[in-house]
């Protein structure tokens, strides 16, 4: 007989009172800590166990005693069920004092190095509506809400929004997101009604079938627009009557491309874009610079704040036109681009070839000619041997992924030896680990917080680091 296993306790008036990683809460509970989502700090609720940890515990609220003075109501219907958004409850001012803490935190405990005081969190002026991309899915598994489950209704089960959590094969079905341009909200809700108007089959990500799969919705703040439809498999007939009831609806649309994708993930980058009407790209706009947005084209996804940051980066930079500038993760050469007029020559490296490509035409495009762009993995191609051929950098700017750094690339820094470092980061643990590699020979001199992604617990960081004399 199957031992059965006790159910979790439930823990009563808890006060919850920091906030943890990962947009969770924390409280503290028989000096064991207890991680909590979608609380604030000033909550006092009961809990209930979900995870036993020898070292913490993970909870969720079943019952709120006491609401925070600081709690205000989140905007979106679908806070608390959607996977985004986790702070909305969270006063805008209290978000940016967490998140510039959270960066401090991550620099003292895993550095361990000398800090100047930290520069005031640039905040986002939009923190509604301020992403210039989203992928909604389509499923026929669509999650249902408590108050639908209570309901005496039958519901379609055709589902067009973000995953649940957790769990690949249920989606939940957005009717209004407040992450981008409404535009982006009309598109969905028409293209779900018509779509199960005409009985077409949303995917099955069980059984791998179905005709409708995804659709990727990109805006820019020179008010173009792309939407990119993604099939599971061609049936003309039907795949063109949809692209032209979108195209006669939504005549505002720059760019109405289409995907036949058969794989069994969703990852479009190794398939063939065909253009239904417009142009297969779209424009992004920073200082009177272009920069061409195609379908799979990498651009920081909140474009006003993503101008914030590139100013600051190249502030931190102190350019005077004479110098080699090296843009490390370059991605399709935006920074590059944006700070080329101010130096000598940079030149941008990243590890996707058709990003490389993006930044060769975004260079041409602007007249910029003191660029250069390699493509390659980044710990084999920036050596010793690169670096003595293309002459050695003044200034580096590394913008890497969240895994931060591989240790041969933060060794040929070292041998580099560049004046000033400027480390551009989506991950404040992995930076500090990162540059306390590089302290021996290196002082933190700046440390500037940015916030691009507000109702959320990610934050930006952008570090200047100078040679010790």
């Amino acid at each position: 007989m199957a031992r059965k296993s006790r159910p979790h306790p439930i823990l009563e008036h808890v006060l919850i009172t920091d906030i943890a990683a990962e947009g969770k809460a924390l409280a503290r509970v028989n000096e064991k800590v207890v991680f909590v989502p979608h609380v604030i700090p000033g909550d006092i609720v009961d809990l209930q166990v979900t995870k036993k940890r020898s070292a913490f515990l993970e909870a969720r609220a079943i019952h709120f005693h006491e609401y925070s003075k600081d709690r205000i109501e989140p905007v979106c219907e679908h806070f608390g069920t959607c996977g985004g958004c986790k702070w909305q409850m969270l006063p805008y001012p209290k978000q940016l004092k967490f998140k510039k803490q959270q960066v401090i935190d991550n620099l003292t405990r895993i550095g361990k190095f000398e800090l100047p005081e930290i520069s005031p969190i640039i905040g986002s002026a939009n923190s509604e509506f301020y992403r210039n991309k989203l992928e909604f899915t389509f499923s026929n598994r669509k999650w249902l809400t408590t108050h639908e489950l209570n309901s005496d209704k039958d519901f379609n089960m055709n589902g067009l929004g973000f995953h649940i959590p957790g769990m690949f094969d249920k989606v939940l079905d957005i009717h209004k997101c407040w992450l981008q341009d409404d535009i982006s909200n009309q598109l969905r809700n028409e293209i779900r009604r018509y779509a199960i108007e005409n009985k077409l089959t949303f995917f099955d990500l069980r059984q791998q079938e179905g005709f409708l799969r995804t659709m990727i919705v990109r805006t820019s703040t020179t008010g173009e627009l792309m939407l990119i439809m993604v099939f599971f498999h061609e049936d003309k007939k039907a795949r063109v009557a949809l692209l032209q009831h979108i195209a006669d609806t939504f005549p505002k649309i720059n760019s109405l491309l289409y995907i036949i994708n058969a794989k069994a993930n969703d990852s479009i980058t190794d398939q063939n874009v065909h253009v239904f009407k417009g142009n297969d790209h779209i424009f992004e706009e920073m200082e009177g610079l272009k920069f061409k947005i195609g379908p799979k084209s990498f651009f920081q996804t909140n474009s006003l704040q993503a101008y914030e940051l590139y100013k600051k980066a190249r502030e931190m930079a102190q350019l005077t036109g004479q110098e080699i500038v090296y843009d490390l993760y370059t991605g399709t050469g935006t920074i590059a681009n944006f700070i080329a007029h101010q130096a000598r020559k940079v030149i941008g490296i990243e590890y996707v070839p058709e990003a490389i490509e993006d930044a060769k035409v975004n260079a041409a495009l602007n007249n910029i000619e003191n660029t250069l762009f390699f493509a390659g993995d980044m710990k084999d191609l920036l050596n010793e041997e690169f670096i003595l051929k293309h002459g050695k950098p003044n200034v580096i700017i590394t913008d890497p992924p969240r895994a931060g750094m591989h240790d041969k690339v933060i060794e040929t820094i070292l041998f580099a030896a560049p004046q000033r470092i400027v480390y551009v980061s989506c991950n404040p643990a992995t930076q500090a680990r990162d540059i306390s590699l590089l302290i021996p020979s290196y002082k933190v001199n700046q440390v500037q917080p940015i916030d691009m992604f507000p109702h959320t617990h990610h934050v930006e960081n952008i570090v200047l680091l100078e040679k010790n004399s």
